[in-house]
């Protein structure tokens, strides 16, 4: 039975291959592994069948063995599945727009920046005047959480975090406008586009930080090569999220029903009383690579702003983010 089950593997592989010869080589390079695996994962199927029962049910050493080059495929088909997703390598803003959605799928690219290949270092050649941006995408490459040291005696400090996230918190499409002075100041204003993404980060300790990585109404100033300025963090929950008690902001009781005899008690004050108001951050962008033939910009930035304050019932902490920028400018 295993052995008709591969043939008839093999057989739809190859009638897939004759019906689509427009396939591009990504898709059959990916259609070779699956049938690899799913062809080592029969063989090894088959094996441990005939095994003795006392070798895969018990665990005692038996007289017959997976062979190892058959075993390997499947143990390195087990280790995939259970590997991180890593970020996908990125590409230019041209070769991004030649992809199909089914290339990006699955393949990480939607949660790149593109990156500006040619260029100049030299911002200068980047004419002063107005321009408007779109494209305008924010890659982090780092989180980093303001939180107590592990030593006694030291002051807080930011510490490296676990994210714990998928690959959906790149902030893109964003537009706004730029001016460019003959004297090398710049003005940065961030207006429209996905400029919000809810992410989470999990300290060494276990504990977890939900944010809103954002630079919403992003108002920067400075020169080419480095500016900075503050943006909106707009509120982590909107009023109308009840919390388990069914307490929220424009919606639900005012107070813990179980308990309303406590109801305006200060320990519970936080509690009751839902803050939805949006707080600060600040970030600074510099500038690595201009291409005035493209209106292509590109750089790194880093950004330190508050985390989720649980609707009020909590102190924020301080989150720092790093990571790259790139955007395309049209003159206005």
């Amino acid at each position: 039975m295993r052995r008709f089950a591969l043939i008839a593997l093999f057989s739809f592989s190859a009638q897939v291959h004759a019906e689509e010869p427009a396939v591009t080589d990504m898709n059959d390079e990916l259609a070779n592994k699956l049938v690899q695996k799913l062809a080592n994962k029969l063989v090894e199927a088959s094996f441990l069948q005939n095994a003795p029962l006392d070798t895969t049910m018990l665990g005692k050493p038996g007289t017959q063995r997976v062979p190892a080059q058959r075993a390997a495929p499947a143990k390195a088909m087990m280790n995939s599945i259970f590997l991180v997703p890593s970020a996908a390598n990125a590409l230019s803003y041209d070769a991004q727009q030649g992809l199909t959605y089914l290339q990006v799928k699955g393949s990480g690219l939607a949660n790149t920046c593109p990156v500006l290949e040619g260029g100049t270092k030299n911002l200068k050649e980047l004419g002063a005047g107005s321009y408007s941006f779109d494209k305008f995408c924010m890659e982090p490459t780092s989180f980093k959480v303001k939180d107590r040291s592990e030593f006694k005696g030291k002051e807080e400090d930011y510490v490296d975090t676990k994210l714990m996230t998928r690959l959906t918190y790149t902030l893109d499409a964003m537009s706004g406008k730029m001016t460019i002075g003959s004297d090398g100041s710049v003005s940065f204003k961030e207006e429209d586009g996905i400029d919000y993404a809810p992410s989470t980060v999990q300290l060494p300790g276990g504990e977890r930080v939900a944010f809103l990585f954002t630079v919403k109404e992003l108002d920067a100033k400075g020169s080419l090569q480095n500016f900075q300025g503050d943006f909106v963090v707009p509120s982590y929950r909107g009023s109308s999220f009840l919390d388990p008690k069914g307490r929220g902001g424009s919606t639900g009781y005012d107070t813990a029903v179980a308990l309303p005899a406590r109801g305006d008690e200060a320990d519970l004050e936080k509690e009751n009383t839902k803050n939805t108001a949006g707080l600060k951050g600040s970030i600074v962008l510099s500038t690595a690579k201009v291409d005035p033939a493209t209106g292509e910009i590109a750089g790194v930035f880093q950004s330190i702003q508050p985390s989720d304050t649980d609707l009020g019932a909590k102190a924020p902490k301080n989150i720092k983010i790093s990571g790259l920028w790139y955007a395309r400018l049209t003159k206005a």
